[in-house]
């Protein structure tokens, strides 16, 4: 049985790269992968600064929702992956900020390292249409 899934892409150039979607709905429910502060070539924006590229982020995961019809409030549940963990309260403040009336269920992960040295802030996002 072939599952419908209905796909959207922001155009960096990892998507090619490695084989994914920004976005993959099934059914009710939508995965949006791994998102950075990037402009659509892959450009890294505010280098340095988490709060910058965490609000960036999540402008990303949105605008990803918003080829699918939704929004930030039918996200359920985020995963952040930050280089620099001591620096949490900066991606807690811009997080807070979007999904301070959402609540979705969050996890904040301390990583060596992302895809490039520039990022350093990932997000993952669920949502339910």
């Amino acid at each position: 049985m072939k599952i419908k899934r209905n796909k959207t892409f922001s155009g960096t150039p990892w998507e090619t790269k490695v084989g994914y979607a920004r976005a993959v709905q099934v059914g009710d429910i939508v995965h949006v992968s791994g998102t950075t502060g990037t402009d659509p070539s892959g450009k890294v924006l505010a280098p340095g600064d988490m709060y910058a590229q965490t609000v960036q982020t999540i402008h990303n995961i949105e605008n990803a929702l918003k080829r699918l019809g939704l929004g930030l409030e039918h996200v359920v549940r985020t995963r952040i992956y930050v280089t620099q963990i001591d620096r949490w309260e900066e991606v807690a403040k811009a997080h807070a900020e979007f999904f301070g009336e959402v609540h979705p269920a969050t996890s904040l992960v301390g990583v060596a390292r992302l895809i490039d040295p520039e990022m350093l802030v990932e997000i993952e996002a669920e949502a339910v249409a």
